[in-house]
């Protein structure tokens, strides 16, 4: 009766080994299906994300490379055209790269830099300790190694690097914003938001060897680390990829970049902010802080400990925030919103407060005076300090150390990045606000309830402390941004960023969407991805004609006096003659020449800033006698002289011989006097040596001139 009930009841029942053997079956079955834990349609979407992700970067990549062929004509160039189209300091770091390449060895490439006489002539200075140029030294040692000499220039594998890296940096901005946002239509709106708003977001293809060429890009691999590691479900395989990232990202910028050590301080403050407010765990804010100082430490030691590292402000800072991390420990102790705000304020003014005594200790013991000159720029730009002071006017007089200029926001606006970023930051700032006021009530309702605390409730960003950091290290690259205009290449990406993370974000979709009492996941999608497509076909629309017309606006290098000024030098000189002149233009003549000169525009080092102040006077009122001892003192041979220098218009006491005349005290040809100023019956060195009368030609011999230039032989 049993078998019989048992077969027309159907299926038998199965055992409880047999229920097992079921499950793990099934569950085989669908380990099978997915991949890295994702489903396949997720995994194939994620690989659509990451094809267009390289995608963009290659077309920005390509995209720079052909807008420098197009300004210059690049390919047609001779040498020499090619090295002066490398302007200012760029001829001067690129000069480093062609002399390790032509040298017989790389280990007497590597002992000329190291023993090098010829940037700073007669002094004898290590280049690998005075200047960031590793990038350099490894392209040049690739490039000897790497069977690349029948396929490509020297000049070629250099530019082309560089123009690889910010194809990365765009891949990064990407990636950060597919990161926030959840979507990586998102990321393709970033990465479409920084290439064409490129006047604005880089300028790589005018200035291809600037440090800040190759060290942003690693910026923004190591911020894309960050944002990985601080992300609220990060552990175990993901955490230890983003520690990697973030530590060589930090690394290789630091490295690459002399002004690393400002931005660093920055990033630094925002760490420190998430941290004092509770919004990102103190074990992760400590991690990365340690980070940043072995990358600053570590490029001390390969600059052959370079002291101005020593002595920044971001190397007292992050000591000064360890300390205050001890004493306060890693959580929240139970207390009222006033007692909480003001214990950030004493964290925070304590914090600042110990930064500049362990800073003054510091500088104190290591008798540090190289980076002197950068604060009292700070102070004048601020008017405050020596209004006179020669190397504080110097910068103030460059546009690129000016205010970030209000026609960068019209724009940008044109271009639709800066309204939408700005929304969405403005947002972000609120919702910090209230997600930090939100955490502190939380904890202030344990106040007196020690035994029996109330349970902890989370906060608008509770989930979500990568957002928190970046709103609050954007407000920071904001704040330099807009006060030196060379700085706005920190920001813009950054607006770019917010932008794509703005339009595109999952939870701000789904939000907006509750108030309206839709809350379909599928609806939310929907309406996120069809606005972000609507934006970036709109972007398109607007930005995509005039790109392909400035792609057909082919121009050509020119600049035949450069060139014969320099093929004059080849020619006419002996290899071991010094020549001096301004700075900018020193920089070409040790790249097209070979020949020693005086003085560069790598101006962070107080001998040679007092140096070039000293070889300026032939610039200044001075008596022929005096700039000739001054050039014998540093055993100068030639000096070239420009008139677009000596006859330049006054333009409000920013050019050289009125930067001069007010530091010698004299009043300048404008005839704005100041007190103390006095009038001087003494002409011009560089106007008057033109006439060559006894009095200078007894000095100083002329030998060569053009339109532009002349030398004169220093007897």
């Amino acid at each position: 009766m049993t078998d019989i009930r048992r077969r027309k009841g159907g299926r038998h029942k199965p055992s409880s080994h047999q229920r097992n053997g079921f499950a793990k079956g099934a569950a085989t079955q669908k380990e099978a299906f997915t991949i890295f834990g994702w489903s396949v349609q997720q995994f194939l979407l994620n690989c659509l994300g990451v094809l267009l992700c390289l995608y963009i970067g290659f077309k920005h990549s390509w995209y720079m490379r052909q807008i420098n062929e197009n300004n210059l004509w690049f390919s047609n160039l001779k040498e020499v055209e090619r090295e002066i189209s490398f302007r200012t300091e760029s001829g001067l770091y690129y000069s480093y790269y062609k002399q390790m390449v032509n040298a017989p060895s790389i280990t007497q490439g590597l002992y000329a830099l190291t023993h090098d006489n010829m940037t700073e002539h007669p002094a004898t200075i290590n280049v690998l300790e005075r200047m960031n140029i590793y990038q350099e030294v490894i392209l040049s040692i690739l490039y000897r190694i790497l069977p690349v000499k029948n396929i490509l220039e020297p000049v070629y594998f250099y530019i082309n690097t560089v123009f690889a890296l910010h194809g990365m940096l765009v891949c990064a901005l990407f990636v950060i914003s597919w990161m926030l946002s959840g979507s990586w239509l998102s990321g393709a709106l970033t990465g479409c938001f920084y290439i064409f708003n490129r006047l604005d977001t880089t300028r790589v293809e005018y200035v291809i060897p600037l440090r800040e060429s190759f060290s942003l890009p690693f910026l923004w691999l190591q911020i894309a680390g960050i944002s990985l590691y601080f992300k609220h479900n990060s552990h175990g395989g993901r955490e230890k990829l983003s520690l990697c990232i973030a530590l060589s990202g930090s690394f290789l910028f630091c490295l690459f970049w002399q002004f690393n050590q400002f931005v660093m301080l920055l990033q630094s403050l925002a760490l420190f902010g998430v941290w004092i407010l509770d919004l990102v765990p103190a074990n992760k804010v400590r991690m990365i802080l340690l980070f940043n100082a072995v990358s600053l430490l570590s490029v001390c030691v390969l600059q052959s400990v370079n002291t101005m590292i020593l002595g920044s402000l971001v190397m007292s800072f992050i000591p000064a925030t360890f300390l205050l991390m001890y004493f306060k420990g890693d959580s929240l102790t139970p207390c009222s919103i006033p007692a909480r705000i003001s214990k950030v304020a004493f964290y925070s003014i304590t914090s600042i407060i110990l930064m500049f005594f362990i800073n003054i200790a510091v500088k104190t013991i290591l008798n540090l005076e190289a980076d002197e000159h950068i604060f009292k720029f700070l102070l004048n730009k601020f008017g405050i300090g020596n209004p006179r002071d020669f190397d504080s006017r110097l910068y103030l007089c460059i546009e690129a150390f000016g205010f970030l200029q209000l026609d960068t926001f019209e724009r940008m606006s044109k271009l639709l990045v800066f309204p939408i970023y700005l929304v969405t930051h403005l947002t972000l700032l609120a919702v910090l606000f209230i997600a930090v006021m939100q955490n502190w009530s939380n904890h202030s309702h344990e106040v007196g309830l020690k035994d029996h605390p109330s349970p902890r409730h989370s906060h608008l960003l509770s989930s979500r402390p990568d957002l928190a950091f970046h709103a609050i290290q954007a407000m920071f690259f904001g704040a330099l941004g807009m006060s030196t205009l060379r700085m706005k290449y920190l920001w813009t990406p950054y607006m770019c960023i917010l932008a794509g993370f703005g339009v595109g974000d999952y939870r701000a979709w789904k939000n907006v969407l509750a108030r309206l009492r839709i809350n379909q996941d599928t609806v939310v999608q929907i309406a996120r991805h069809l606005t972000t497509i609507a934006v970036l076909a709109l972007l398109f629309a607007i930005a995509l004609p005039p790109a392909l017309k400035g792609l057909e606006d082919l121009k050509e290098f020119w600049d035949p006096d450069t060139v014969e000024l320099m093929e004059w030098i080849k020619k006419s000189t002996p290899p071991t003659a010094a020549l001096s002149g301004s700075m900018q233009l020193m920089a070409g003549v040790k790249l097209c020449t070979g020949r020693p000169i005086t003085n560069h525009p790598h101006y962070e080092d107080k001998i040679l800033r007092i140096k070039t102040k000293e070889l300026y006077q032939y610039y200044a009122k001075r008596d022929p006698a005096d700039v000739h001892a001054l050039m014998k003192k540093y055993k100068t041979d030639y000096i070239i002289l420009e008139d677009s220098i000596c006859l330049a218009p006054s333009r409000g006491g920013c050019r050289l011989p009125d930067i001069l005349d007010v530091d010698n005290g004299v009043i300048p040809d404008s005839g704005i006097s100041e007190p103390g100023l006095v009038k001087s019956n003494i002409p011009r060195f560089c106007d008057e040596v033109r006439r060559q009368t006894p009095e200078y030609a007894k000095y100083f011999k002329h030998v060569f001139t053009n339109k532009t230039f002349r030398i004169y032989k220093i007897v």
